[in-house]
């Protein structure tokens, strides 16, 4: 069973998060401010913490810096803006939640973190599509042996898409899954990430791989290796 630590000082919120994960199956403990949450993360060694950033005593980027490398963390905030969501994949969050949220997203979300970050005890963080590699730790990819740079909104798409191979999404669900469900802008801006990932792939192998628009239907990350 897959440990998470809630590190959130509303307590009505921390509850609702418990409750949706204890039913998803997942062993949950919290914590209710940041003076007490290093003590807490060492006893528990979590698989994955759900992180406020406005905490008491310590807030939330000063303990993402100590926690990143030693397991997954999604970030959560009332902060909107998306500058602030860059900020915390910039500084090593594997997701990003702005409240309010939907107590079915954000299991979906720890989910998908999750599955790409693997078990813990697999030695490998790497992600291969025949020659693409991803790293879902370091957040690095690499394509024919070279480092391949990518927008942070890029990288997460492209994260998104590794961790859903084959499988077709709407505009509509690839926004609320990498933009979140409060995104108020066009939906043009997934079709400009698409158009900037396929150019940043643009020598994968089509024998490997592809990013495939289905008309009507929304884009795919099909792979053949």
């Amino acid at each position: 069973m897959k440990k998470i630590l809630i590190i959130e000082d509303e307590y009505p919120i921390s509850q609702v998060i418990k409750v949706y994960l204890k039913k998803a199956g997942y062993d949950v403990e919290q914590v209710f401010d940041g003076s007490n949450a290093m003590d807490t993360f060492k006893h528990v060694e979590p698989d994955l913490v759900i992180l406020d950033v406005m905490l008491p005593g310590v807030d939330g980027w000063t303990l993402l810096q100590d926690i990143r490398s030693k397991c997954a963390v999604i970030m959560l905030t009332a902060l909107g803006d998306v500058n602030y969501r860059l900020d915390g994949l910039n500084q090593g969050a594997d997701d990003y939640i702005a409240k309010p949220f939907h107590g079915e997203e954000l299991v979906a979300r720890v989910q998908a973190v999750l599955r790409r970050i693997g078990n813990k005890n697999n030695n490998s963080n790497v992600i291969k599509f025949g020659t693409l590699e991803i790293d879902v730790v370091a957040h690095r990819v690499r394509l024919l042996g070279t480092i391949i740079e990518l927008t942070p909104r890029d990288l997460s798409l492209l994260l998104f898409f590794a961790d859903n191979p084959n499988r077709t999404f709407t505009r509509e669900q690839l926004l609320d899954s990498i933009w979140g469900w409060d995104y108020d802008g066009s939906d043009r801006a997934v079709d400009l990430s698409i158009k900037r990932l396929r150019k940043s792939l643009k020598d994968w192998p089509k024998s490997e791989g592809e990013i495939k628009t289905f008309r009507g239907l929304g884009y795919q990350f099909c792979v053949y290796k």
